[in-house]
């Protein structure tokens, strides 16, 4: 058996190891404000809850391994001692996702994943509106564990009014764990799905463009749902038009001559095609099929 001794183990390895061990875990997708009304949300899987007499959730922003900096959430707290706890389904995935990319001070990451921000009745902070479960929480104590890299920073939350969808409860008036289709963190890439169990998603590795910065037609689409829109904000830029053009000639040159003379259908198969792009997550085609109708 391999044994870890903490104090000889190198911290991002160790940090692999606890996160390995101790799965899955639920995400807090963390809405908070700074003391300039900039909103801020992320999300986090160091979270759970540990009352319910007083309703006490915890989550812990902690100090970036690679350079000791503090997130973004950990300070606005300190400012303004209350947050937004919302719970994300499979269908929040990849605007969380991208809601993780680490934009600078001042940006607000519901426009960058093209969340709705939607007011709460007791705190500042904003909810997510298509959170299934928002809790609205006030800040009793942050917990600083330590000033070295890799370090949590409990955030104890005293959850003060809880919004719950009616469309996940069963017939009892339960949370029913199918229709929620929650999802949960393991290791590395690894993240688990209430409904169907394992799956990958990769981590981005740069600063998307995020939603706001798709074209108005796409963003605006009929067909696509908010998370094929976190996807395709995920890109840094756009294909070139070269690349758009050899893909339009070659895999989509049968439905341009198919419906060459009714654009709004046109619009629509290209719309649906890359849906179907994106939910294998070949996000590259799916721009280039997306684009290719205004090319």
């Amino acid at each position: 058996m391999l044994t870890i001794d903490p104090k000889e183990t190198p911290v991002p390895k160790l940090h692999q190891y606890l996160l390995g061990s101790v799965a899955p875990r639920p995400i807090a997708f963390a809405s908070t404000l700074n003391e300039t009304g900039v909103s801020n949300l992320a999300p986090f899987s160091f979270f759970n809850v540990f009352s319910a007499n007083p309703p006490i959730a915890i989550f812990s922003p902690a100090r970036r391994g690679r350079d000791n900096t503090t997130k973004h959430t950990f300070e606005n707290v300190k400012q303004i001692a209350e947050c937004v706890i919302n719970v994300v389904n499979y269908d929040l995935l990849h605007q969380m996702n991208l809601a993780s990319t680490e934009y600078p001070d001042g940006v607000s990451e519901f426009v960058k994943a093209g969340l709705t921000p939607l007011a709460s009745e007791k705190v500042k902070p904003f909810r997510v509106a298509e959170s299934p479960i928002q809790m609205e929480c006030v800040v009793k104590q942050v917990i600083e564990l330590g000033a070295d890299g890799g370090a949590g920073n409990l955030i104890v939350c005293e959850v003060v009014l809880m919004h719950i969808n009616e469309n996940i409860l069963d017939d009892e008036g339960r949370i029913s764990p199918m229709k929620l289709d929650q999802v949960a963190r393991m290791g590395g890439h690894y993240y688990t799905r209430a409904n169907k169990g394992l799956f990958e998603l990769p981590q981005p590795v740069k600063i998307g463009m995020g939603v706001d910065m798709l074209p108005a037609d796409i963003r605006n689409s009929k067909i696509l749902t908010g998370n094929n829109l976190g996807q395709l904000g995920m890109i840094e830029s756009l294909p070139d038009e070269t690349m758009v053009n050899e893909y339009k000639l070659t895999e989509l040159a049968d439905l341009f001559i198919q419906h060459e003379k009714n654009k709004t259908v046109l619009e629509q198969k290209l719309h649906e095609q890359a849906k179907a792009l994106l939910d294998t997550g070949n996000v590259q085609d799916a721009w280039k099929t997306l684009l290719a109708f205004n090319d």
